[in-house]
């Protein structure tokens, strides 16, 4: 397997298109992390069934956020999306997220090229509100059986607010680099 941090830049911040890495598919329970250490994919571990991840759920490459892990994207799709794959996405938003007191934000993506659609979805307002519901409820409450009222959602940015955590990312990547 190749390591994506040394294959993929973060892609155009400032056009919004961005490289995005999944982890884990639409509907798993299974926490799966890139382990940058060893360039591989691994199970964190098996949440609750009824905590299953709403949409996608990966990260860009050479970014860093606050936490120290690669900055993570939610990223919109009809179907799952396989764990490994990359592609090219249009960053849509931003979901604000403190894990335990740290700031672990969300870049909220669709895929660049999607024809099914007509590439509807270009910010928050266009998606579903039903699923931002059922985002932050997630992220509300998915750690509520171990460690209850650790994660709140505190507010959703718009693009030009993703693209300001996304350059602020690739800035500590480069710093640590």
């Amino acid at each position: 397997m190749a390591d994506f941090n040394k294959i993929l830049t973060p892609g155009d911040v400032d056009g919004g298109i961005i490289n995005v890495v999944n982890e884990i598919p639409a509907g798993s329970n299974h926490k799966i992390e890139w382990n940058r250490k060893l360039a591989a994919f691994q199970l964190d571990r098996v949440e609750p069934a009824i905590f299953a991840k709403p949409t996608n759920y990966g990260f860009i490459p050479q970014t860093l956020d606050e936490d120290g892990d690669e900055l993570d994207v939610l990223l919109v799709t009809e179907q799952p999306l396989a764990t490994g794959i990359f592609l090219e996405a249009r960053v849509i938003g931003v979901m604000k997220f403190v894990d335990d007191g740290e700031v672990d934000d969300k870049i909220v993506c669709v895929p660049a090229d999607d024809r099914n659609n007509g590439n509807a979805y270009k910010t928050l307002a266009d998606l579903p509100q039903q699923l931002i519901k059922q985002i932050e409820f997630h992220f509300n409450h998915y750690k509520d059986l171990k460690k209850a009222g650790t994660t709140k959602v505190e507010s959703w940015g718009d693009v030009e607010e993703a693209k300001q955590v996304i350059k602020e990312s690739i800035e500590r990547w480069n710093k640590q680099a």
